[in-house]
């Protein structure tokens, strides 16, 4: 059995931003591809999970770029699953240059749900025997669950169009990014020699959908010089779909 599995990208044009840096986008699209192709090596990917009756839900995600690489070099990506906390399955990524520098880490927290009444299931029922790779930790503080903001203002309205949407019918995890991404300024992004960006998925969305995205800058934590915070609403209703931290250094 694969307890760990990596897979090494060049950073394309499409990967980078203005300054030719490595996007969070990008990094989120990384982690994205191989966390499913490893699911499927384990044996419980997409296929496993369809004669069950059950999908994995990415549920929480943070990510740091300690350093932002450039366009045309090539990063190794590794990913490792972190066994379960509550009804959630913990996976852990490393990106690393072609040093072997660590230039970035993640965790994402997933949940299990029934593909008919989208109802959380135990995840110990799937994953039992999978590996827990017990003490390898790329980011012990990552995919907590984030407050509400206070004080956000309105930035953007975004509907979900063609190039939002995945293979599973609804906006793909890494668009939200590019959704929290093209609200900052550019020169912001470009300017950041560091990112973090720490997410919550609340609220699926769908062709046709739309969201007001909130904003409100402050100071940063320790170690970063400024934090943003931001939620998507649904136009519809009101309905959170998505809270976000971002951090930039």
């Amino acid at each position: 059995m694969s307890t760990t599995y990596e897979e090494t990208f060049r950073v394309c044009a499409w990967d980078v931003d203005g300054a030719g840096k490595l996007t969070m986008a990008a990094a989120y699209n990384y982690c994205q591809e191989i966390a499913g192709n490893h699911a499927a090596l384990l044996g419980v990917g997409e296929d496993f999970m369809q004669s069950n009756g059950i999908v994995w839900i990415l549920s929480r995600m943070s990510a740091v770029l300690e350093t932002r690489p450039e366009r045309g070099s090539r990063i190794r990506v590794r990913t490792w699953p972190r066994g379960t906390d509550r009804l959630f399955a913990i996976r852990d990524y490393e990106l690393d240059d072609e040093s072997g520098a660590v230039v970035g880490r993640g965790r994402s927290a997933w949940l299990i749900v029934d593909a008919a009444s989208f109802r959380p299931r135990r995840p110990e029922a799937f994953t039992a025997g999978l590996p827990t790779n017990d003490g390898l930790e790329a980011l012990p503080d990552g995919a907590l669950a984030l407050a509400a903001g206070d004080g956000l203002e309105r930035a953007a309205e975004r509907a979900v169009a063609y190039s939002d949407i995945d293979y599973n019918g609804h906006m793909n995890n890494a668009r939200y990014v590019q959704w929290i991404q093209d609200v900052m300024a550019p020169k912001t992004l470009n300017g950041a020699a560091r990112l973090r960006l720490d997410i919550n998925y609340l609220a699926e969305m769908k062709p046709g959908s739309a969201a007001g995205i909130f904003l409100k800058h402050g100071s940063g934590p320790d170690g970063w010089n400024s934090r943003c915070t931001l939620e998507g609403r649904a136009t519809a209703d009101g309905q959170t779909t998505f809270r976000a931290a971002l951090s930039l250094g």
